[in-house]
């Protein structure tokens, strides 16, 4: 197989190919049919290229192409969102009366899936501590049908060992699904661990740069029909130009990964010695509880990491006014450093009961670019000293 770089950029060359060296841009809400047998073929085919944008488009093949590799899965396809691939698949695979397990820490649009969606629909939910794969086995009841789990979560960074979990979901039947947002493929395939399907928030690292919101969804292709079907219902359709966006993106995602990987490493260890700091969360420390897991199953930690500050909101949140170069925003995964206080940013989708139970109130989420490290361990080291004056 070709190495992550030549895949990124050449899987998807005989999809819809031209002589064009970029891709061109299928700006077009229909496609035509040259007779009726094959108007009534397009119409069916599941996530098609040139039938209808809602049902497919070239520039979703394309993406769709590249992610499938860089995941290791038979078949991928694309969304308007994070958020419109994991409820659209779960709309999917789910019906009520059945029961799904989720994890405690996860992202607030997740959770509030699990926690609020779910059970209007009369689907029971269960999250527990993804840190203990027995819980996992707990939870399970005979009306289980979904587990879902993210790792490193969101945005604790904790991790769950995801062979115990596909192991333990297939001996029963039950689907497994995993966000592998913050990981990337590139630093973690769920799949090669047994997970069922992998999902993306492509608008963060799978994009880069900030200026695209999309998802992605990869694995066998006989679960993404099911997923694709409903998908024709919820209308969650990635536009042209922005899967034209996404596919640019991920042509450099081999080369961005490792600089996010050093920055993360390196804000990690600066800032867990410095004196305002409680803790900081980053698997790819060594005193991370799960370090050993990480290494197992990750070839790389990430950008993102979550810093607890001793003072509470109130040193988080001037932390967040002394930075220089990070901006104070809600998403992660582009070249530019951003930062966040997670507890205000899921006040919309969360009641403030469930944010208090799954993310401290001290605690910032700062997402590192590509910036040169030394420069954005300087930047934070300074915006920690200032806290002290």
């Amino acid at each position: 197989m070709p190495g992550k770089s030549t895949v990124t950029v050449h899987t998807d060359r005989e999809i819809h190919s031209s002589r064009a060296v970029a891709p061109p841009i299928y700006q077009t809400a229909a496609f035509s049919a040259e007779d009726a047998a094959t108007f009534a073929a397009g119409a069916v085919e599941p996530r098609g290229a040139d039938f209808y944008t809602r049902f497919g488009n070239p520039n979703h093949a394309q993406v769709a192409a590249v992610v499938a590799e860089l995941e290791g899965t038979e078949a991928a396809m694309v969304t308007a969102s994070g958020m419109a691939a994991i409820t659209t698949a779960v709309l999917a695979l789910v019906s009520a009366g059945d029961h799904v397990i989720g994890q405690k820490s996860t992202y607030g649009g997740t959770a509030s899936v699990l926690l609020n969606l779910l059970p209007r629909l009369g689907v029971s939910t269960t999250l527990v501590d993804q840190t203990c794969p027995e819980k996992f086995e707990k939870a399970l009841t005979p009306k289980t049908r979904l587990i879902l789990v993210e790792t490193p979560s969101n945005p604790l960074l904790q991790i769950t060992d995801l062979r115990a979990v596909a192991d333990l979901a297939r001996a029963h039947g039950v689907l497994t699904l995993a966000d592998n947002t913050f990981a990337t493929p590139l630093n973690q395939r769920p799949a090669d661990f047994g997970i069922d399907v992998v999902w993306h928030s492509a608008t963060k690292y799978l994009n880069g740069h900030s200026d695209v919101s999309a998802g992605v969804l990869a694995g066998p292709a006989k679960i993404l029909d099911r997923i694709w079907d409903t998908s024709l219902l919820t209308g969650a359709t990635l536009g042209p130009i922005d899967a034209w966006l996404l596919l640019r993106g991920i042509r450099t995602l081999p080369l961005r990964v490792p600089r996010h990987n050093d920055n993360g490493l390196a804000l990690a260890e600066a800032l867990s010695s410095h004196p305002a700091v409680e803790r900081v969360h980053y698997p790819g420390l060594a005193a991370h509880p799960q370090h050993k897991l990480a290494v197992d199953q990750m070839t790389g930690f990430g950008g993102v990491l979550s810093v607890e500050f001793t003072g509470g909101y109130e040193m988080a949140d001037a932390f967040l006014s002394h930075l220089r170069y990070p901006r104070r925003s809600a998403s992660l995964g582009g070249v530019e450093s951003l930062a966040v206080h997670p507890a205000s940013m899921w006040a919309g989708m969360l009641s403030d009961d469930q944010i208090t139970d799954a993310v401290p109130a001290g605690l910032v989420r700062l997402a590192a670019g590509t910036e040169d490290t030394a420069d954005l361990v300087a930047d934070a080291l300074a915006a920690a000293d200032a806290l002290h004056h």
